[in-house]
C-alpha cells in the first residue's frame, strides 16, 4: 500500500491533510469542526445535531432550495455526523468538481444564513431522531452505555435530549456556532484524486484570514453508575456492556484490537460461537473497540429473550474473562486476517480514508501509514496478546439494559 500523504498548516492553525489514491477518479473531503456533543454548553445536549442540519439550509448568496440544488448539481454523496468532539461535514464526488464543492462548503461553514424560520424544522428533525431511538433499542442501549461509561461530558448523547432540544433557541444556537466553529482547530482532509497545491491555495483564501476564540478545556465530571436499567415492554432485553482498555496511542493498542477480534471477529469468534451457536441464547452478539482521545473501552451488545437475559450476560462476561487463560494460534491468525481485510477495504474508499486521516491526526497528532498499521498487526503474537490481557484484564464492566427484565451484574 503506497502512501501519498500531503500535509499543510495554515497560518491560523487550520490543518490540511491529503492522501492521494492514484487508481481512482473520485475524491472525498471532510471538514472536522470542533463542535461535538461534549463541547456543547450545559443544557444544550443535541445542539450539535441541530447545527449540522441548520447550516445546510441556505448559505452565502443561496437560500435553502438554491443551496440544495447547487450541492445536487455537483453529484455529491454527502457525509458527516456528530461525535463527542466534532461535527464533521463532507462529501465524495467526481474529482473535477472538488473546487466548486470546497467553495460551497466554505459558505456553509463560514456564511450559513441561519434563518430563524429554518431553525424549527432543523430542531424538530433532531427531536424526532431522539424519539426514534425507542424503535431502535440496539442503538439506544449503546448511546446510554457510553453515557454511563465515560465521564461527563465525554459520554453525552450524540443524539441529544428532548428537553434540551425543546428549550434550544435560534439565538442560543447562533452563539454556539460563533464560539465553536473555530478555524484554528478545524481539520480539513481529502483523499482520492486532487491537486494538493490547488487545494491549499483555495482553502487558504477561504479560511486563512479567519481565527476563532480560544478553545475551552473540558472539565471532566464523574462517570455514571455501574448498572442502569431502562424499563421497556418489548419482547427482548437489549444488553450493553463496556470495559476500559488502552487508548489508540498506547503501545498495546494492536494487542487490544486482536483480543477484541478473537472475541468478535466473525462467525468463528468466541462470542458468536459460545453465546449464539452453542447455547442459542441470543439472536445478535458482538464486541467492538471504541475510543475517544481521552478514554477508550471495549463495547459489547447482545439482544436476547427475557428468560435468557441473565444467562446471556453471565456467559458474555465469562468469555471476556476467559480470554486471558489462552488463545490459539488459529484464533490469532483469523483475527489478523479480519483486521487486515478491514484495512484493505478502507484503503480502497476515498471517503473512509478522508475520515481516517483526520481522525488519526486529531487523536495522535500524526497520520498512520496503512503499511505501518499492517506491520503492527503482523507483529502481534499469542504471547503479546496474552501478556496484554493479563496486565489489562477486562474486569470492570459498565452495564445498561433495555427491556422488561433486569440482570444482576454482581
Amino acid at each position: 500500500m503506497k502512501e501519498n500523504l500531503d500535509k499543510h498548516k495554515l497560518s491560523n492553525g487550520m490543518m490540511l491533510l491529503g492522501e492521494r489514491m492514484e487508481a481512482v477518479e473520485s475524491v472525498a473531503f471532510s471538514f472536522i469542526l470542533p463542535a461535538g456533543a461534549s463541547v456543547m454548553p450545559a443544557g444544550c445536549c443535541g445542539a450539535a445535531n441541530v447545527i449540522s442540519d441548520w447550516i445546510f439550509r441556505g448559505a452565502g448568496e443561496r437560500d435553502n432550495r438554491q443551496l440544495g440544488d447547487a450541492l445536487d448539481g455537483l453529484g455529491l454523496q454527502r457525509s458527516g455526523g456528530v461525535d463527542s468532539a466534532h461535527i464533521s461535514v463532507g462529501a465524495a464526488l467526481e474529482a473535477s468538481n472538488l473546487s466548486s464543492a470546497i467553495d460551497l462548503y466554505g459558505d456553509i461553514i463560514l456564511r450559513a444564513k441561519l434563518e430563524d424560520e429554518q431553525f424549527a424544522p432543523a430542531r424538530q428533525l433532531a427531536i424526532e431522531g431522539v424519539k426514534g431511538l425507542d424503535d431502535d433499542p440496539r442503538h439506544k442501549v449503546m448511546l446510554k452505555l457510553r453515557e454511563q461509561f465515560y465521564p461527563e461530558p465525554l459520554g453525552r448523547s450524540t443524539a441529544g435530549e428532548i428537553a434540551d432540544l425543546e428549550a434550544l433557541t435560534p439565538e442560543t444556537t447562533k452563539k454556539i456556532i460563533a464560539e465553536r466553529f473555530n478555524p484554528a482547530k478545524t481539520i480539513f482532509s481529502v483523499a482520492g484524486k486532487y491537486d494538493f497545491d490547488a487545494v491549499v491555495r483555495q482553502v487558504e483564501k477561504i479560511f486563512g484570514a479567519k481565527s476563532g476564540s480560544r478553545p475551552r478545556s473540558l472539565k471532566m465530571g464523574a462517570a455514571g453508575g455501574r448498572y442502569k436499567h431502562i424499563p421497556n415492554d418489548g419482547a427482548q432485553v437489549h444488553i450493553g456492556l463496556m470495559t476500559p482498555t488502552v487508548l489508540l496511542k498506547d503501545k498495546n493498542y494492536y494487542n487490544a484490537r486482536i483480543a477484541v477480534a478473537v472475541l468478535s471477529g466473525g462467525m468463528g469468534a468466541r462470542l458468536f460461537t459460545e453465546v449464539r451457536e452453542k447455547r442459542g441464547l441470543c439472536y445478535a452478539v458482538g464486541a467492538q473497540y471504541h475510543a475517544m482521545k481521552e478514554a477508550a473501552g471495549i463495547t459489547c451488545y447482545a439482544g436476547t429473550m427475557p428468560d435468557k437475559a441473565q444467562q446471556t450476560f453471565d456467559v458474555i462476561v465469562a468469555e471476556f474473562n476467559r480470554l486471558a487463560d489462552g488463545i490459539s494460534e488459529e484464533e490469532l491468525q483469523r483475527a489478523k486476517v479480519g483486521l487486515k481485510s478491514s484495512l484493505i477495504m478502507q484503503s480502497e474508499s476515498s471517503s473512509s480514508r478522508a475520515g481516517s486521516i483526520a481522525g488519526d491526526y486529531y487523536m495522535l497528532g500524526r497520520v498512520r501509514a496503512l503499511d505501518k498499521i499492517k506491520a503492527e498487526i503482523d507483529k502481534t503474537s499469542v504471547d503479546s496478546v496474552l501478556t496484554f490481557l493479563r496486565e489489562n484484564g477486562f474486569k470492570d464492566f459498565t452495564v445498561v439494559t433495555i427491556g422488561p427484565k433486569e440482570v444482576k451484574v454482581g
